[in-house]
């Protein structure tokens, strides 16, 4: 009996990993041509419609052409948006509604919005997971949609350029003082694929 409640456990478990990655074969995929290399998106529209149209408008809009990568913390996140090598921020529209309890989990290679302290707060700013980061992830405790970054998408082509990202030297040239790549990593083009 104990080992049957272990495999169902361990089955469960192991769905769950997989199921939170999941999103619908016609879900909108992005292509982000990067100074180093291109990473292919897949987004869930399915768990994170309002996220997912926030970051379409951006990426149709041109927003995040030509910016750069301004965050890297190794073995954590990289993380990019509105800023260019100089550290100038581009403006941004309203802010979307957090959509953290989603099912979807900060897994290595997951795609979230960051935000500021207030939970409704994200714009333009995403990160990719480098690891598997359950500290950002929707707290269970919480009913509602206040804790946690929205897990929009996930890596699927090019998580090879995101580890060459994520072993830059880093510098203080950016909005986070310590974690702006030296070389700037440049944003050439985030394109809608069809």
């Amino acid at each position: 009996m104990i080992v049957r409640r272990l495999l169902v456990a361990f089955a469960v478990a192991a769905f769950a990993a997989t199921a939170s990655f999941a999103a619908p074969a016609d879900a909108p995929k992005v292509l982000i041509e990067t100074s180093l290399g291109d990473i292919t998106l897949q987004l869930d529209n399915a768990h994170a419609p309002a996220t997912v149209d926030n970051f379409l408008r951006y990426a149709r809009a041109g927003h995040f052409d030509a910016t750069v990568v301004y965050r890297v913390v190794p073995g954590f996140v990289i993380q990019m948006g509105s800023y260019d090598a100089d550290g100038n921020a581009r403006p941004v529209g309203a802010p979307v509604a957090l959509e953290a309890n989603n099912g979807l989990r900060n897994l290595r290679g997951a795609v979230a919005m960051a935000r500021e302290d207030d939970p409704n707060s994200a714009t333009a700013e995403f990160f990719i997971d480098l690891a598997d980061n359950s500290s950002l992830d929707h707290h269970a405790d919480d009913p509602g949609n206040t804790t946690g970054y929205a897990v929009f998408g996930k890596v699927i082509a090019g998580m090879d350029v995101v580890d060459k990202i994520a072993g830059v030297a880093l510098g203080d040239r950016g909005p986070m003082p310590g974690a702006a790549p030296v070389d700037p990593v440049i944003i050439r083009k985030v394109s809608v694929l069809p």
